[in-house]
């Protein structure tokens, strides 16, 4: 046995020994009766704005209510996996991540949806067609989409209009745009920081997406280190090396609510901090290479209904009942800065919302449906930063991560 898989288990048996979700007494997932239990990953302010929902919907004197249990991504992983082994503490609903599914769905951690939608009001054309779609598999459905949520462009507005810059006039924003706008600032000497970089996973994989990057070629084996991953991070590596981001470990999203940056890329989950800060801004594109091919990266919160022996029939409809409940009053889940993949999320004032314009794009979304991305891109997390920043070599950064993610397919399989 390799020494990774025996360190895979060892800590899986301290986990269950510990963990109040399967240890006796108190945190048990399911509680039964007549109680749902919903696993989130929604532990910011999307989590307060969800759990107002649940509390909406139990207001309604459903036959079951949900009781909302927000969990980090990454624990509600590993707890939802160890639950699913063990047969104990099984959730009745889990959202997971859109990219998560087709190794959930191979791996029988989430059962398949389609024969129970037929009997239930949860209609496909109300949805999100590419986000319903991707959590097809093998005829089944495996996934409901809550949202769609992307990395776009954020704008100092105030700072764009005084130095007279002309770059989103045309409502795309190019690489080759955002250095002469900061060559112009600093001929000015200005001390404005032209462009931040924040969460570098998804700037990756916007740009790498943009020019026809995928992170595996053949569905299995990783293939992500080729001369289009080593262009996007370049790219990156010269905007840093020419002075046109912030400092390392800097806090770039500080820095732009300070009002001391121009442009910087991150999440449409992010605009409250925006709207509590009062920054006048505006919302684009995350920025490209070529200005006729557009890409965000996109997510998308899928709500899933964990494998167990012995299925309840009445619990499985009555979760399809909130779920469905949840799309159609799903404009709260917008004001808290996501698109609902429910039409009924994208009513009222949804339109006036700067996150808006992406409920009507398709292909600028760029949606990873690699069934290992989570290794992927939890391996290119530990060295995107250093090679960004010019603290370690391109090549063997992305062939660390690159064997980084074969190991540990090896060891999951």
């Amino acid at each position: 046995m390799k020494r990774t898989k025996f360190l895979g288990f060892l800590m899986l048996g301290l986990i269950l020994a510990v963990s109040p979700v399967f240890a006796g007494g108190g945190g048990q997932a399911n509680p039964g009766g007549n109680v749902l239990e919903l696993w989130t990953m929604f532990t910011g302010a999307d989590g307060t704005t969800f759990t107002e929902m649940v509390e909406t919907y139990n207001a309604t004197n459903p036959a079951f209510r949900v009781n909302h249990m927000p969990i980090t991504a990454d624990e509600l992983y590993l707890r939802l996996q160890l639950a699913v082994a063990s047969g104990s503490g099984i959730p009745d609903m889990a959202v997971n991540h859109i990219e998560r599914i087709p190794l959930f769905q191979e791996q029988n951690r989430i059962i398949d949806l389609a024969p129970f939608l037929a009997n239930s009001p949860i209609r496909r054309e109300n949805y999100n067609q590419r986000a319903w779609a991707m959590t097809q598999i093998g005829g089944g459905q495996y996934g409901i989409p809550l949202d769609v949520h992307s990395f776009i462009l954020y704008v100092n507005w105030d700072l764009y209009q005084r130095y007279g810059i002309t770059d989103l006039d045309d409502g795309v924003l190019t690489w080759d745009e955002v250095r002469a706008t900061a060559q112009r600032l600093r001929t000015m000497g200005s001390n404005t920081i032209p462009i931040g970089l924040t969460w570098l996973r998804p700037m990756f994989l916007a740009s790498y997406a943009q020019l026809g990057g995928t992170l595996s070629n053949d569905g299995i084996n990783p293939s992500f280190d080729n001369p289009t991953a080593h262009r996007v991070v370049n790219n990156f590596l010269d905007l840093v090396n020419s002075g046109f981001t912030q400092q390392f470990g800097e806090d770039t999203w500080r820095l732009f609510l300070g009002g001391n940056m121009l442009y910087v890329p991150e999440g449409i989950w992010m605009f409250n901090d925006v709207r509590a800060s009062g920054l006048n801004t505006r919302t684009f594109d995350f920025p490209v290479f070529d200005r006729n091919v557009k890409g965000n990266w996109t997510s998308s919160h899928q709500f899933t209904i964990p494998t167990r022996r012995n299925l309840d029939n009445d619990r499985v409809a009555a979760s399809l009942q909130f779920i469905n409940w949840a799309g159609e009053n799903s404009l709260a889940w917008a004001h808290a800065g996501q698109v609902p993949a429910h039409v009924g999320g994208q009513r009222g004032d949804f339109p006036t919302l700067p996150q808006a314009f992406l409920a009507a794009q398709n292909e600028e979304l760029k949606i990873y449906g690699y069934k290992y991305y989570g290794y992927a891109v939890e391996s290119l997390d530990v060295v995107l930063g250093d090679m960004f920043f010019g603290n370690l070599d391109v090549g063997t950064g992305l062939r660390q991560a690159l064997q980084e993610t074969r190991d540990r397919i090896e060891t999951s399989n």
